[in-house]
């Protein structure tokens, strides 16, 4: 064989080996396939990827969230698609983990899901509620029955002789981070670690029952966090967060209680980041039936406007003192959370997380021992104004 032949066979075999290697390249990248499928009584989405899936479900309202653990990109393969239940899919990009949400056209569902092997697929059913049945009659006793003694307590004359319970609401958590500090602080770490502490200091030196909404990095709606105050019956609520601003400034602590509206710009532009948590591509909407029922509970938190007031002076004030800080004063907005609480409830925005200065004050023992310090004290004040001894 000559030795041009041999030249010729060896650029050959060179550049099928670079083909092969190409494209077996591509055909290796990662892709998650999905699909949807309406039944008679439910409607079907089968998740097939083609890497080992793990994953964590997360049930929401109007939506389902579910986190694939994954640290590299991949294609998404769907098809268009019709469904009575499911209204779209998003996507969230995490550190290592990517997040699909999941739409629902009902303002409630419930669902259940399975794995298959060979090939793997997540299946995930759909039902719907029957909000004119069951679900809707005990949410309507439950909202009338919170709203009847809200009302009934603002007409008594007289506080009640001690409190039992208080709720402390660590804000964000799990899968909705918050805002996040210069130097990687995350708010849900911050909120958590306050709320902790803040509970113990309670208890040892108060005979109340402190509760907290979460207590680990969990995530709960806001719609639940009101929901567990009522259903201990709570007597006070205190939801602890880490301010942001585009401004990196912007510093100092401020408390708010419930409007609807907004003392400024910068309020309103909070309420909404608080209410809004997941930056998703599409809003969750709500129908006539999802604004009664924040109409009524409105109306119940109304009954204490005036006491939240003075349990948000009693601890800006206090705030004031101990930290050191800019006094932003006390301030209104329509804050979700506040919203369906039924007793005097105060949102605290401890610090600015975006200037690095306070997100450096806020991770240390010193700030946080302080903040714990500044609300009991706030605490112990409104009692002492509000309740008989």
């Amino acid at each position: 064989m000559s030795c041009s032949c041999l030249s010729k066979k060896l650029i050959a075999g060179v550049v099928l080996s670079l083909f092969l290697s190409m494209t077996s390249g591509s055909q290796i990248q990662p892709f998650v396939k999905l699909s949807v499928r309406d039944y008679e009584d439910f409607s079907r989405i089968i998740i097939e990827p083609s890497f080992p899936l793990s994953f964590e479900i997360e049930k929401g309202s109007s939506f389902l969230l579910v986190k694939i653990a994954i640290d590299v990109p991949f294609r998404i393969q769907k098809d268009p698609f019709e469904s009575r239940i499911v209204r779209s899919f998003g996507w969230t990009k995490g550190r290592d983990y990517y997040i699909l949400t999941i739409k629902t056209k009902p303002v409630d569902f419930s669902y259940d899901y399975f794995v298959l092997n060979n090939p793997t697929q997540l299946v995930i059913d759909f039902y719907e509620v029957d909000e004119e049945g069951r679900r809707g009659r005990e949410a309507d006793k439950e909202i009338k029955s919170r709203l009847d003694s809200a009302l009934s307590r603002e007409k008594e004359d007289s506080a009640p002789q001690e409190i039992k319970t208080i709720i402390v609401d660590p804000g964000h958590g799990g899968m909705e981070p918050g805002a996040k500090g210069k130097f990687g602080t995350l708010e849900k770490d911050i909120t958590l670690a306050i709320a902790l502490k803040l509970k113990t200091f309670i208890e040892r030196n108060m005979p109340v029952r402190v509760v907290l909404t979460r207590t680990g990095d969990t995530s709960v709606s806001l719609e639940r966090r009101a929901a567990i105050a009522n259903y201990n019956k709570a007597d006070l609520f205190v939801s602890i967060h880490a301010n942001s601003s585009f401004r990196k400034d912007a510093h100092g602590s401020e408390t708010f209680f419930l409007s609807n509206e907004s003392t400024d710009d910068e309020a309103r532009r909070l309420a909404y980041l608080e209410n809004n948590p997941a930056d998703f591509d599409e809003g969750i909407g709500g129908d006539s039936q999802d604004e009664l029922t924040m109409i009524l509970w409105d109306m119940a938190q109304s009954a204490y406007l005036k006491e939240s007031s003075t349990f948000a002076e009693t601890i800006q004030g206090e705030l004031n003192f101990l930290l050191r800080t800019k006094d932003r004063g006390i301030k209104q907005a329509p804050f979700k959370v506040l919203t369906g609480v039924a007793c005097p409830a105060v949102l605290v925005e401890i610090a600015f997380i975006s200037n690095p200065e306070e997100e450096r004050k806020m991770k240390t023992e010193w700030f946080q021992n302080n903040v714990v310090e500044a609300i009991y004290r706030g605490l112990e004040n409104y009692i002492n104004l509000y309740y008989r001894k």
